[in-house]
């Protein structure tokens, strides 16, 4: 954020002498056109509303429409920024100002948050605050990695907010297999001394501890890769 630092009593400069006058300032120029941050000429604005000439030609009236877009967007920023700054310089005052311009606090509020969480040189001048402010709560390379998605594939804030939903269920998902995938089941199993032994000298052959080789021949067993020959339920005398 890039501000000027505000006029305080005492850095105010001494009036000029008598005998010498006050620059004076250049007439205001109409904005052009093109500027992008200023109405066409064309368009008054009043505090409520906005009077438009008869006749006026459709790519002037569109011109004026995006104008008016890209203001009320910019305008966001601003107010977070604004506020960002008057909690730094005015810390005593700077509720009573808030309070006395009528904005909404907690809209402002909101409005800082995203303010902070990016500096000017990461905003992205095709993104609305509101697609920054979707991915504010999220680490650094995680916002821009969102932030370089939405500018690519020019989403809206509700495209770009259902796709990082979609990636969170999905990931949440996976989660979910990996640590069920993790999870063992205990068996116990009760063997005749005789056959533990023959069961180490098996395993010790294939060079396993006697809980892999056991689970290596079960699992074959229960796949098919070792048919189970021999092995009948055992019936009641």
């Amino acid at each position: 954020m890039q501000v000027l630092s505000p006029n305080r009593e005492a850095n105010r400069q001494a009036p000029p002498p008598s005998d010498e006058r006050p620059s004076v300032p250049a007439p205001r120029r109409a904005p052009s056109q093109g500027s992008k941050l200023a109405l066409d000429a064309s368009a008054k604005p009043r505090r409520t509303g906005l009077q438009l000439p008869s006749s006026l030609p459709f790519d002037t009236w569109r011109r004026i429409g995006h104008q008016i877009s890209l203001i009320a967007d910019s305008s966001a920023w601003w107010l977070g920024d604004w506020l960002v700054y008057g909690e730094t310089e005015y810390t005593d005052r700077y509720k009573r100002a808030v309070e006395e311009s009528s904005l909404d606090i907690q809209t402002l509020r909101n409005y800082a948050w995203v303010a902070r969480r990016f500096p000017v040189s990461r905003r992205r001048d095709k993104l609305s605050l509101q697609h920054h402010a979707e991915v504010a709560a999220l680490p650094e390379h995680e916002q821009m990695l969102w932030l370089d998605r939405a500018e690519r594939f020019n989403w809206s804030r509700n495209r770009l907010r259902s796709q990082i939903k979609a990636h969170r269920t999905a990931a949440l998902s996976a989660s979910g297999r990996d640590a069920a995938a993790k999870e063992k089941a205990v068996i116990h199993i009760d063997v005749p001394v005789d056959q533990e032994q023959s069961w180490r000298d098996a395993a010790r052959r294939m060079n396993r501890s006697v809980e892999e080789w056991a689970r290596l021949v079960l699992n074959q067993v229960a796949t098919g890769q070792i048919p189970a020959r021999g092995i009948h339920d055992a019936k009641a005398g």
